[in-house]
C-alpha cells in the first residue's frame, strides 16, 4: 500500500486563485484628496491644452466620464486629437502625492494571503507606480494591467462603450476586462475583484467575475460583497487567507503513519 497517498488528507480547494485590485480610491480613500485634485488637472487640461470653453467644461468632463469611463477616452471618442502620455504627464503628473501615506496594515493584509494579487487601473503606470509606492505596496502584487497594458499600439477595439466608440480601451467597456483577463492570464470564474466604482463592478460581473465594491456598505446590482474600507477584507473575506490546493501529510499533523511488519 502506498501509504505516502493513503494518509494525506485533502484541504478543500479555495473558490479563489486571484484577487484583481482596482487602484485610485480602492486602494486609498476618496477622503485622501488625490482624486479631487486629479479632476482639477483634467479640467484644466481641457482648457488650456484643448481651448474648450471653461464654462462648459465641469459638465462636459462628468458626462464624458459617465458615457465613456474615463475623461480621457471620451474626448478621444467625440473627435479631439492629444498625446496621451503628455496628457498623463499634465493630469497625474503634477498631483501631490504628497497626501497618500504609507498603510502598514494594507501591506500586511495583501502579503499574508497566499493568492495571486494583480493590480487593474485605468492610469497610466508611472501613476500606479507611485501611488504603490506612496503607500509602501510597491512590492506586494504579481502583476500590473494598466493603461499601457490595454493601449499598445497592437491593440484596438470595435466595442462601443458610451455615445460612439473610443479608440482608449478602459474599464468599464468589457472589451477591457477581456484583454485584461487574456493580458494578466486570468481566470475571471476565480477572481475576486476589487473596484469604487459601480460601473466597473457590474461590468465585471458580467464578465464572471466576483466582484467587492469598496466605500461603502450599500449592496446593489452586480455586487457581492460591499465595504466602507479595504481593510475590511479579512472580515469580510476570511477564506482569502486559508491555504489552497495543499494536500496534508498526516505525519505533519501528529498522526502516526502505520508501519509494515
Amino acid at each position: 500500500m502506498d501509504y505516502e497517498k493513503e494518509y494525506q488528507i485533502p484541504i478543500p480547494e479555495s473558490k479563489y486563485e486571484c484577487l484583481l485590485f482596482d487602484v485610485d480610491d480602492t486602494l486609498y480613500p476618496l477622503s485622501s484628496g488625490l482624486s479631487a485634485e486629479c479632476t482639477k488637472n483634467i479640467k484644466e487640461y481641457m482648457v488650456t491644452k484643448l481651448n474648450i470653453e471653461e464654462s462648459k467644461v465641469p459638465e462636459m468632463c462628468a458626462q464624458l466620464y459617465r458615457d465613456y469611463g474615463t475623461t480621457m477616452a471620451g474626448l478621444r471618442a467625440i473627435g479631439y486629437d492629444f498625446d496621451h502620455d503628455d496628457y498623463h504627464r499634465f493630469v497625474h503628473g503634477r498631483l501631490p502625492y504628497e497626501y497618500l501615506k504609507p498603510d502598514p496594515v494594507l501591506r500586511s493584509l495583501i502579503n499574508s494571503s497566499p493568492l495571486r494579487k494583480v493590480i487593474f487601473s485605468n492610469a497610466n503606470e508611472a501613476h500606479v507606480a507611485e501611488v504603490l509606492g506612496r503607500l509602501g505596496l510597491e512590492d506586494c502584487f504579481d502583476d500590473v494591467i494598466c493603461f499601457e497594458t490595454l493601449n499598445t499600439e497592437n491593440q484596438t477595439t470595435d466595442e462601443p462603450v458610451g455615445l460612439s466608440t473610443s479608440p482608449v480601451v478602459c474599464k468599464p467597456s468589457e472589451n477591457a476586462f477581456e484583454l485584461a483577463f487574456k493580458m494578466g492570464c486570468i481566470n475571471p470564474q476565480k477572481t475576486l475583484f476589487f473596484d469604487d466604482s459601480i460601473r466597473n463592478i457590474q461590468t465585471a460581473k458580467l464578465t464572471g467575475l466576483s466582484t467587492v465594491l469598496i466605500g461603502t456598505s450599500a449592496h446593489t446590482n452586480g455586487v457581492d460583497y460591499a465595504l466602507e474600507s479595504i481593510h475590511n477584507i479579512k472580515d469580510a473575506l476570511p477564506e482569502l487567507w486559508e491555504l489552497v490546493n495543499k494536500p496534508t501529510d498526516v505525519r505533519k499533523i501528529g498522526i502516526e503513519t502505520p508501519v509494515e511488519a
